[in-house]
């Protein structure tokens, strides 16, 4: 019983991720998007782009993933990509975050996703590379349908949305051939400076 009691505890704690709201808005462009949306997209997308990835990779434990990178975010906020000024204290928010609410759990639950959140972060497998590119992939579909809402709204130059989600090659040419022309279309189509 105080196993089903932790793990309850959990669910209870990791629905305030559906609180937690992020820079980028929903396809209608009606509102933002919060983590717990974010991380449901992520892992819809993981499993339809599978086969675009660069390795072979076990496309559920890429969903899994995608499901959980983001509960830290519950303790650490949402770090915008673009916000550097934000990025040079996440890495000890989230890592402080991720301690408790993984902790949350039965040891054994508690050490299996701290290690997958962890293996997400450190992008050392190729799992971890596809995940990561379609974090990255996810958000700028976003932009681009809502007219680059997210980016004209904190000014983000198309050179640095190139620069920082260059990154998606590592796990997926594919994808980032067709994110590059998506950016090149943006810039195109006015939604952002080029």
């Amino acid at each position: 019983m105080e196993r089903l009691q932790q793990q309850i505890e959990f669910l209870l704690e990791i629905d305030k991720l559906k609180t937690v709201f992020r820079k980028n808005y929903i396809s209608d462009g009606s509102r933002a998007e919060n983590d717990a949306e974010h991380s449901w997209y992520f892992a819809m997308a993981a499993m339809v782009l599978g086969e675009h990835a660069g390795t072979p990779v076990d496309v559920a434990r890429v969903m899994t993933m995608g499901l959980i990178h983001d509960i830290v975010e519950i303790d650490a906020g949402d770090t915008f990509i673009y916000d550097d000024a934000a990025k040079l204290d996440q890495e000890e928010r989230e890592e402080r975050a991720s301690k408790r609410l993984f902790g949350l759990l039965p040891a054994d639950q508690a050490a299996s996703l701290l290690a997958l959140w962890r293996e997400f972060e450190e992008n050392a497998t190729p799992e971890a590379r596809f995940a990561r590119s379609i974090d990255r992939l996810v958000a700028i579909i976003l932009n681009y349908k809502t007219g680059g809402k997210a980016w004209r709204q904190h000014q983000v130059p198309a050179h640095k949305i190139m620069e920082i989600n260059s990154r998606i090659e590592n796990g997926s040419p594919a994808l980032w051939k067709f994110v590059r022309e998506m950016i090149q279309s943006a810039v195109e189509r006015g939604f952002i400076e080029g």
